[in-house]
């Protein structure tokens, strides 16, 4: 992209255009003054107050005085290149990840393209502040870093309104939706009202990774109480101050969400859940997939990009994916995506669902998953994974007994793959695949040194929070792949928005995998890595769009006609820019020159 500045003062400008704010006698008409041009009135300060509109010093003199707002900014021209400058000394400057927080939402509140522009330019540094890891700490302390609201609450005292409260949002035309009841944000538990943080970051990223228009989207916390005691006994929270509310009153609540949200914006607006309870996810996922287009990321998006990595593995194990044994660290709503996922790709390798599913074992609370178990009960998502097997109460246990070719954690148990278990995966796996997933960084099962120093380099590893890169002694430098959702849902986003998708299948998360682990370079396995680097994310965001919206249109999932011919042109012709609008008055003839 490419950003011209103006000129650096208005003096310049004025000089330019002949024209002499102290006298009338320019060469024009009296009418052609600024002070009398039929803009006078028009209301410039409210350009200035919008997030949306406002381009700060980057205002011309033509677009300040037609608008009403010359003198309302010192006298200095700033083009955006200026600012970004300006904005990123002063992110720099800031002590810690948290008042970079901080700094890069004040700027997302005043300035939303320089915003955006200084996202995009600085992916891979600012993706870290602005969403994992930070932004859970941004969620823990939201309501005493609280400015200004983004999004809409919607309380359970909401009930039989919540359309009313849909339509006191500004922007009418809302294609893409990321809603929390805050129950469990990342690996930190029941936060509450103050959710809200994830909803803004993950649309944040929509934008950032996939250029889906942030006018487009809508950030929504569902605010039902919460047992978090901490919270409630804080004076600076935010949110209801009850008990999280888990009866008949809250699925009517969520029901009448989802009508509200058709009702408000088409069956085809795209409603992301995000980080509700186990029980909540899974049982709304069922309820609404094939009524509503929506997804939950916590599922299908960590599936997708988990599976990525993973196909991507191969590669370098030379093994087929059939030829797997998987055996997960916890057995949640990540845990089950992930793995019935998994089955669809190995079923493509020619095995039976069931078959399928005996290469997948999961551990939980109580032990390895098993049929018959007697302590502990099963539920029908875990069921078909509990396989007939003596019951095994440990992690290191049923590495050692199940010998799996691959380990992957999503319990958010700091330091679960200990230094024996990862010994042990390499003791029978020339490549082990070590899969540590668990958000935020706190909650890692293990490092990215770890794993690389118990394995002498030789695992296939992921995490789900960005780690540096590790040099071993023998002089390699590996960097480990993220396994960050933000590789899957903004891409899948913009092709369920580009292509009016109505429903969304679990084959467009499988799509969006395979397609992930395409854009992965034999140079980048070579390196450690099983994800490009995030400083590519907008492009592989394009291709998977593309994939999702070819998808869409050959399984007769598309509401938007015609079916474009190039699919990624396509794409591509609906990204949001950063560059400025243009404000100057269309129909007003300035000075020449004398």
């Amino acid at each position: 992209m490419q950003h011209t500045c103006a000129h650096k003062s208005p003096v310049a400008r004025l000089e330019c255009n002949g024209y002499d704010t102290a006298s009338k006698s320019n060469g024009g008409s009296e009418s052609d003054n600024l002070s009398e041009s039929p803009m006078k009135n028009s209301p410039g300060a409210a350009l200035l107050r919008s997030s949306r509109t406002n381009k700060g010093l980057a205002f011309s003199l033509q677009e300040r005085q037609a608008l009403g707002i010359h003198g309302l900014l010192p006298p200095v021209l700033s083009c955006q290149d200026e600012q970004l400058k300006r904005a990123i000394i002063n992110y720099k400057r800031q002590p810690n990840n948290l008042l970079k927080y901080m700094y890069v939402m004040d700027v997302q509140d005043t300035n939303e393209k320089l915003f955006y522009r200084m996202l995009i330019d600085n992916l891979e540094e600012m993706m870290p502040i602005v969403y994992t890891p930070t932004v859970g700490l941004a969620c823990q302390e939201y309501g005493h870093i609280y400015r200004r609201p983004r999004g809409l609450f919607i309380t359970i005292h909401d009930k039989g309104y919540i359309e009313q409260i849909l339509r006191n949002w500004p922007e009418p035309n809302i294609r893409a939706i990321v809603v929390t009841d805050g129950e469990r944000i990342l690996g930190l538990g029941d936060l509450g009202a103050s959710g809200m943080g994830i909803p803004v970051g993950k649309l944040a990223l929509y934008t950032a990774c996939a250029g889906v228009d942030p006018a487009q989207t809508l950030p929504i916390c569902i605010d039902v109480g919460t047992d978090n005691e901490k919270f409630l006994a804080d004076p600076m929270y935010l949110g209801l101050r009850m008990k999280r509310v888990r009866t008949k009153e809250y699925d009517d609540l969520i029901d009448e969400f989802m009508e509200a949200v058709v009702k408000m914006y088409g069956d085809n607006c795209l409603v992301q859940f995000e980080d509700f309870g186990n029980h909540n996810a899974f049982q709304l996922l069922e309820k609404y997939k094939s009524k509503y287009c929506t997804f939950n990321d916590d599922i299908q998006g960590t599936a997708s990009v988990a599976v990525a990595g993973i196909l991507a593995s191969l590669r370098v194990t030379g093994k087929k994916l059939s030829e797997n044994k998987f055996l997960f660290q916890g057995a949640g709503e990540a845990a089950i995506g992930i793995a019935n996922l998994l089955v669809k790709a190995i079923m493509q390798d020619g095995l039976s669902e069931e078959d399928a599913r005996k290469q997948i074992w999961l551990v939980d609370s109580k032990g390895l998953v098993v049929k018959d178990r007697a302590t502990g009960g099963i539920n029908k998502q875990k069921e078909p994974f509990a396989h007939v097997h003596e019951h095994i109460r440990s992690l290191a246990d049923a590495v050692k007994t199940l010998k799996p070719t691959g380990i992957i954690g999503v319990a958010a148990i700091k330091g679960a793959f200990t230094k024996e278990i990862i010994q042990d995966m390499a003791s029978f796996n020339e490549h082990p695949i070590i899969f540590a997933l668990s958000n935020p960084t706190s909650k890692a099962e293990c490092t990215a040194e770890e794993a690389y120093t118990y394995t002498n380099g030789k695992c296939m590893f992921a995490s789900g929070s960005p780690f540096d890169p590790v040099t071993l002694p023998d002089g390699r430098t590996l960097y480990p792949g993220q396994g960050n959702n933000a590789y899957i849902f903004p891409g899948v986003g913009l092709g369920i928005i580009a292509s009016g998708m109505r429903i969304v299948e679990d084959n467009v998360f499988l799509v969006a995998a395979e397609e992930l682990a395409d854009q992965v370079t034999d140079e980048h396995l070579a390196e450690g890595r099983l994800y490009p680097p995030l400083s590519t994310v907008r492009e592989v965001s394009i291709k998977i769009a593309a994939k999702t919206v070819e998808y869409a249109y050959r399984h007769h999932q598309a509401s938007r006609q015609p079916e474009p011919s190039d699919k990624e042109a396509f794409v591509r012709s609906q990204t949001y820019s950063t560059d400025y609008d243009d404000f100057t008055p269309k129909f007003y003839t300035w000075p020449s020159e004398k």
